[in-house]
Parts: structure tokens; C-alpha cells; sequence
């Protein structure tokens, strides 16, 4: 079995490659070629458990990760875990490699990818509310699809938002400014592109139409019903909010409350693969035009295909290292 660390997986693979794997995964969800059995979700204490196993043709594998929002107070990730792959044939192990590192990739690269096919090509500038791990690589990510000129941060939580802006800054071209928001509102008026990775249970932005009118959302956060980012007065602003899959409609609070609510209706909620795959030229030219909204929970076909790709890479550079 190889074993890829952290470093390895940087190392050896571009935001570019990540990008076009997640790609690829749409059409393998849009086709529905896998299986992937829900995801087998814990709740303990404030401690949660998320175990993802995925077929796709001639490959499996399960990520297992744990999430531990109090390990901010320890200076630690709260998102922590592995992802193991498994030969076709017989199941024996082929590959473990780390999790977060492998979640925080292919989420940022979900995010890109929303931000590439529902923005249009000259949006200058991107805010972010969460300064996490998260909102790293949302961030790294939008710039390799768009040529931002600012960058603009808001988390009242962080106590460390200047150090994520000079990690930002080294990754990053440095005719990019960057600058850290007072509030959200602040943000909102700036910025063309909004992206939330929070883990908030109210809305992250203010209850103003007239700012969120035609601007461009990228939902991370709100994995669970209770969890919310975006504001009431948003929803009459969309003629449809896209998702990376179905099962957002049963997690994400983002959904699940405005449509109790009455201010969303299921039928304006639509498959991204669908409008990656087969939308009209028009359709994509009024969605890049107009207020639109991508919210993503994430599923496990995305986190096999990126494992896979990451794998198939380590195996050519001879990266890694192996163990019995």
C-alpha cells in the first residue's frame, strides 16, 4: 500500500489537474455511473464522524474524516482523516493518503469550478467570509479561474487573519491586493464574488437585496440543517440556485430553511452537472449575468476521482512511500 502524506499531495499535483478531475467527476455524477451509498454521519458531543465510501468503474474507495470544531482553540484543524483506496479485484488496500489535505483540494476546486461557469469573465474582484482552511483554497482556487485584482476577507472569529493573508499573499501574485474587511457588509458592497466557508447557524450577510442584487454566491459551509450562511432576502433575487448534489437538499440548511420558509421553491433548485453539461449558451449567459448562487456539501465520487488522480500521479513521479 503507498502512503501519501500532505507535502506529497502538493507536491506532485496542480490546482489545474484538481480542476479538471472535478470536471470529469460531474460528468461521472450527471451519468450516474457509481455508487455511492449515503454517507454514514455522526454526532457526538459537539464531535462528528463522516465515513464516505464510492464505486466508480474500476475503482473504490472510502474517505474517513472527523470534525472537531473546538481543536480551533487548540490551534489545530477541526477537519482531520484519511482516504483510502482499494484495488477493483480484490479489495486489498492500494493507497492511503490524507484527508483534509485531499477535502480542502477538491472542495476548493468545487468552489473554482462553480466560480468558472456561473461568473462572468470579468469579475475583478472576490470577498471571503471564513478565514479557515477552507477559504484558503476557495481562494487559490478562484484565482486560477479568474483574474481577480482584490481580495477581500471577513471573519470575526479568526485570530490569526493576518497570518492566512501573508500565506495567501505567497501563493498568490502579488499585484493581487488583499484586504481584511471590517464586517460582511463591508465585503459585500466590494466585492463581485461572495464565498462563505463558515460553520455560522445565522446568516453571514446582511438582509439587504440591493447589495446581493447581482452579485455571484459560493456556498461551502452549512453541511447540516441547522447551519446557514445566506440571508432570506437573497432567494426572490434567483431564478435558480444550483448544487453539487442532490443530497444538499436533505443537509444544508442554506436550503432546507428557506424552503420551509416558503421564500425557495424545490424546483428552482437544479443540478450543477446539468448546467455543466448540457446548458444552453443563453442559459449560461443569463445565469453569468444575473444574481446566481452555487451551494456545495460536497459527495464522495468527488473526493474518489481527485483520490484517484492524485494516486495515478504518485505511482509515475514515484512519490510517497510504501508499507505492507
Amino acid at each position: 500500500m503507498l502512503v501519501i502524506n500532505n507535502d506529497d499531495i502538493l507536491k506532485i499535483v496542480s490546482y489545474k489537474e484538481i480542476l479538471d478531475a472535478i470536471e470529469y467527476a460531474y460528468k461521472v455524477y450527471n451519468d450516474e455511473s457509481y455508487y455511492m451509498p449515503d454517507r454514514f454521519h455522526v454526532d457526538y458531543k459537539n464531535k462528528t464522524l463522516l465515513y464516505m465510501p464510492c464505486f466508480v468503474e474500476e475503482s473504490f474507495g472510502t474517505k474517513i474524516l472527523t470534525i472537531f470544531p473546538e481543536n480551533i482553540n487548540k490551534g489545530i484543524p477541526s477537519l482531520d482523516g484519511v482516504m483510502l483506496l482499494n484495488d477493483y479485484e480484490t479489495g486489498k488496500p492500494t493507497c492511503m493518503m490524507d484527508g483534509k489535505t485531499l477535502t480542502a483540494l477538491r472542495t476548493g476546486a468545487v468552489g473554482g469550478v462553480g466560480i468558472k461557469h456561473t461568473t462572468p469573465e470579468n469579475v475583478n474582484s472576490v470577498g471571503l467570509i471564513g478565514a479557515g482552511v477552507q477559504g484558503f483554497y476557495q481562494l487559490i482556487y478562484a484565482c486560477q479561474v479568474r483574474n481577480f485584482e482584490n481580495i477581500y476577507i471577513f471573519d470575526p472569529y479568526s485570530k490569526n487573519i493576518e497570518s492566512f493573508v501573508e500565506r495567501l499573499q505567497k501563493q498568490l501574485s502579488l499585484e493581487i491586493e488583499i484586504i481584511i474587511c471590517n464586517d460582511s457588509k463591508d465585503l459585500l458592497k466590494k466585492s463581485d464574488v461572495i464565498i462563505t466557508t463558515t460553520t455560522a447557524t445565522s446568516p453571514t450577510l446582511p438582509e439587504n437585496p440591493e447589495l446581493l442584487k447581482g452579485k455571484h454566491f459560493i456556498g461551502i459551509g452549512s453541511y447540516k440543517p441547522n447551519m446557514r450562511e445566506f440571508p432570506d432576502s437573497l432567494y426572490p433575487l434567483l431564478d435558480s440556485v444550483y448544487v453539487d448534489a442532490d443530497i444538499a437538499l436533505e443537509e444544508s440548511g442554506d436550503l432546507i430553511q428557506p424552503i420551509n420558509k416558503g421564500i425557495l421553491d424545490k424546483n428552482n433548485i437544479k443540478r450543477f452537472s446539468d448546467f455543466l453539461l448540457s446548458a444552453s449558451d443563453e442559459e449560461k449567459y443569463k445565469v453569468k449575468n444575473s444574481t446566481s448562487f452555487f451551494k456545495s456539501v460536497g459527495i464522495a465520487v468527488f473526493d474518489l476521482i481527485v483520490a484517484e488522480r492524485i494516486y495515478k500521479v504518485a505511482l509515475e513521479k514515484d512519490v510517497g512511500y510504501k508499507v505492507k
